[in-house]
């Protein structure tokens, strides 16, 4: 009998799965023209993030927002150092309280740090890498 020479393939074979790919959603409050916001935008994005916009300018979150938002965390973590308000009542020595904070906050977006992410029942404040990739 002669030998029949089988021809294997040196390519690797594709292992296709039947589970389609989801992409991770998150609610992105941001103010559009802030720097920092479209740093973490384009970060997340390129990760397959699907963001759901909020504009901190034009849709302000109220006191109750807010409240739920900030949830049982430090509430001071969520005032942006950044912001003129914050710098002239030199809120880093003599910090408001909670309730005098987030009723700033709901009057004055600004006053809030950028980019808010929410995800899967967590909150990112920034751009923090880490804090999004636990997400």
């Amino acid at each position: 009998m002669p030998k029949t020479a089988i021809k294997r393939s040196s390519a690797p074979r594709k292992i296709t799965s039947s589970k389609k790919k989801t992409s991770k959603e998150a609610d992105f409050l941001q103010k559009p023209s802030c720097t920092t916001c479209r740093k973490a935008r384009s970060f997340m994005e390129k990760r397959g993030f699907k963001l759901r916009f909020r504009n901190l300018d034009k849709e302000r979150l109220s006191v109750d927002e807010l409240e739920k938002l900030i949830g049982a965390n430090d509430y001071t973590k969520f005032l942006n150092t950044r912001n003129e308000l914050f710098r002239r009542k030199k809120m880093k020595l003599r910090p408001p309280s909670r309730d005098e904070a987030v009723k700033m906050m709901a009057k004055e977006p600004n006053l809030i740090k950028r980019p808010v992410i929410v995800a899967g029942g967590h909150v990112v404040l920034g751009f923090d890498e880490k804090g999004i990739a636990h997400l």
